[in-house]
């Protein structure tokens, strides 16, 4: 536990933080001051060095978090339900980060590459709105995971 949870914590920290701020801040700042041909390379840009980050954060809270429920509970048989609930949300969370890696940021990539503006523009916006449902997923996540142990007896 005195490995696994500041690990776990410190990963969640690190993805859902780099969301809220480049959801909330850097995209809006981007787009009110940079024309398309500019801003859809420096948000590629952007991704390109926090998806790394991403995949780091996935895996840790992946196997700190199974780490934690096998080694220190014993399995999932027992658990809180508000664990049951944080471990379904950060499924949903991963499995939605895989989906926006391998299809619209895939395909910003290729389409910044070639210049193609619009279709860019419409794979960015694919990319920005998953990262905002991802983003209400990982607050309400949080949440759950501060709370759960008073909202949930």
């Amino acid at each position: 536990m005195n490995i696994a949870n500041p690990l776990h914590l410190l990963s969640v920290v690190i993805w859902v933080g780099g969301m809220f701020f480049a959801h909330m801040a850097l995209r809006p700042v981007a787009a009110a001051q940079l024309q398309p041909t500019a801003r859809l390379p420096f948000m590629q840009a952007v991704l390109d060095r926090f998806f790394p980050w991403v995949w780091i954060c996935m895996l840790s809270i992946l196997v700190s978090g199974l780490w934690m429920i096998f080694s220190v509970y014993g399995g999932f048989a027992g658990l809180a339900l508000h664990v049951h609930i944080m471990t379904g949300l950060g499924m949903v969370m991963m499995l939605v980060f895989l989906y926006i890696y391998f299809v619209p940021y895939n395909r910003l990539r290729k389409l910044v590459r070639t210049e193609d503006w619009p279709g860019a523009g419409a794979s960015l916006a694919q990319v920005r709105q998953l990262i905002g449902f991802n983003l209400i997923l990982g607050l309400t996540t949080v949440l759950i995971s501060a709370g759960g142990i008073y909202w949930f007896q």
